[in-house]
């Protein structure tokens, strides 16, 4: 069975390596808080006025301001800043956080969240259930 990050490398395009190499360069000491605060609130601008119903639509029980403060401290914590998103809400369990929204691998090609689809299809298959969100094994054609 393939592993989580073997599965979003094929689907993604990005070498595990390459996926990987973000952990040996401090981030968040080269480019500063406001840089993640300004990457999330443009990506989630981007998301909540996205022309595609269908895709606003996996949003549509969260807060705006929410998802960027979530965001910008998840990146800060990632890319070797303070734990800001574990103080203020635990492990991020990046997984199991997004469960409660639809991430197929067509909402993945739109923002690169194929290691979200991937870990969803890898505990349907550890519970024995050939079901997943996309009903597809690999990445669909939009």
């Amino acid at each position: 069975m393939q592993s989580l990050q073997q599965k979003a490398s094929d689907w993604s395009g990005v070498k595990q390596a390459d996926a990987f190499a973000i952990d040996e360069t401090n981030l968040f000491d080269k480019l500063g808080l406001p840089t993640f605060i300004s990457l999330s609130t443009n990506f989630y601008t981007r998301v909540y006025d996205d022309e595609e119903e269908w895709f606003r639509s996996i949003f549509a029980n969260s807060r705006k301001e929410d998802a960027i403060q979530n965001q910008y401290q998840f990146f800060v914590q990632r890319m070797g800043g303070p734990p800001l998103y574990s103080q203020r809400k635990g492990h991020p369990a990046l997984i199991g956080r997004h469960r409660p929204f639809p991430v197929t691998h067509r909402a993945a090609e739109r923002h690169t969240a194929f290691f979200l689809v991937a870990g969803d299809e890898l505990k349907n298959q550890n519970q024995g259930s050939s079901n997943n969100k996309s009903g597809a094994s690999k990445p669909a054609a939009v």
